[in-house]
């Protein structure tokens, strides 16, 4: 009930409940290269469609729901998840269609406009970063975002949708790159996903320097009409694609300086981490938070608990990546009043045998998922299957609770 009210209250704002659950990340950034992992996701809700109302349409242009387009920090050296930079959310109008007049708007003018605002309206957020990358999928392969994001401290990680024209000899991006020689080969365990078997794969890769034409329909004069990138494709070897399956093909488009195998392997490992985000859509949705069952009838509303759901997400899986043990601070998810409380939190769970006691380091974000595992309903053994979003979420929950209450003791012992 008191959630319900806090929703529907108008003094509530999307806009704070971004600017909190962002904040954050300005504290953990400082010194770091930082990737800016980001993706849309949409929230469907057409199973409740005779109770809500103010929803726009999703992908298919008929359910309704809206959209949401996070941006995740996560550390470029140990793929530590560090938070979210900044999050965007709209809703989709069912008279809007992508016709040919759609097609010569000027980028601000439509949807896809939101790889590039999102980025710099979270500039400010990650100023304390050493460098910065942004990482994404197909989708961001938009000229524009080529021309206008680029600086000092932001290089730019994207999957090549396009078969761009290039300046070199006429030719096109996918079939120059055809034409390249394979310059390193690796192998690369693969893990069990619902398209692809585990397997080893054996991975070609080919990189260079190309010069992108400006897109026929980029119609400002201020875009550049070039612009110089490097390029990596890393492919698997036919040898080792199981039957029935796609082997893996990524052409990756980058700011970042590729002149050697070394830098091309981390350009694609840097890419890999875009798994951070997918994960967190799981959890908002039907691994964790089930946010399109929810019981909320109007937009406004729908949209703030989708910021509170994306942070709570987040938070959680920064826990299940440190369940089985991590070097990262607690203070990276947990604030430093906390401490207090989740060492007193961990000798109440500990039971009397070692197996039974938390194996962490003390103010480590290990020993402090342990906790909230604990709390969840894991009882600690390592025999026991490991605690997944629904029971961190789970701890996550009672632990706000008990926090809650312990804050209201500190006040009142402070007040004597």
């Amino acid at each position: 009930m008191r959630y319900g009210r806090f929703l529907a209250n108008p003094k509530v704002k999307v806009n704070e409940l971004i600017e909190y659950a962002c904040a954050p990340l300005s504290q953990r950034v400082q010194g770091r290269h930082l990737l800016l992992i980001q993706d849309t996701t949409e929230i469907n809700l057409q199973k409740h469609l005779k109770r809500v109302a103010g929803l726009g349409v999703v992908g298919n242009g008929k359910d309704v729901g809206f959209f949401v387009h996070p941006l995740l920090g996560v550390d470029a050296q140990d793929g530590a998840c560090l938070g979210l930079a900044h999050i965007t959310l709209w809703q989709r109008q069912p008279t809007e269609t992508k016709t040919k007049k759609y097609q010569r708007l000027p980028i601000e003018q439509k949807e896809s406009y939101r790889w590039i605002k999102t980025v710099e309206q979270a500039k400010a957020r990650v100023e304390g970063a050493q460098l910065c990358t942004v990482v994404a999928d197909r989708e961001a392969d938009i000229y524009e975002l080529f021309d206008r994001l680029p600086d000092e401290h932001t290089h730019l990680l994207i999957r090549a949708s396009h078969n761009r024209l290039l300046i070199n000899e006429g030719k096109k991006l996918f079939e120059w790159l055809d034409e390249q020689p394979i310059k390193h080969s690796y192998k690369l365990h693969l893990n069990k996903t619902a398209k692809r078997s585990p397997h080893q794969a054996l991975m070609h890769v080919r990189f260079g320097e190309v010069s992108l034409k400006k897109s026929t329909k980029c119609i400002k004069a201020d875009v550049s009409n070039t612009i110089k990138v490097n390029v990596v494709d890393v492919r698997e070897d036919a040898s080792t694609v199981k039957e029935g399956e796609a082997p893996i093909h990524w052409r990756l488009i980058t700011t970042h300086q590729v002149v050697s195998p070394e830098q091309a392997c981390q350009c694609i490992e840097w890419y890999r981490q875009r798994w951070h985000i997918e994960q967190v859509f799981r959890t908002v949705k039907k691994q964790g938070l089930n946010m399109e069952s929810s019981l909320l009838e109007k937009a406004d509303r729908l949209e703030k608990m989708a910021v509170l759901a994306l942070s709570s997400a987040v938070h959680v899986m920064q826990l299940i990546m440190a369940r089985d043990g991590s070097s990262r601070s607690m203070y990276d998810t947990f604030e430093r009043e906390d401490k207090a409380l989740v060492k007193q939190l961990s000798k109440k769970l500990e039971g009397k045998t070692q197996k039974q006691k938390n194996p962490h380091p003390i103010e480590s974000l290990a020993w402090a998922s342990w906790v909230v595992a604990r709390l969840g309903g894991w009882k600690g053994y390592a025999s026991e299957r490991k605690p997944g979003p629904i029971t961190m979420l789970n701890g996550l929950t009672r632990y706000h609770d008990i926090k809650e209450g312990w804050m209201l003791l500190q006040d009142q012992l402070n007040s004597i």
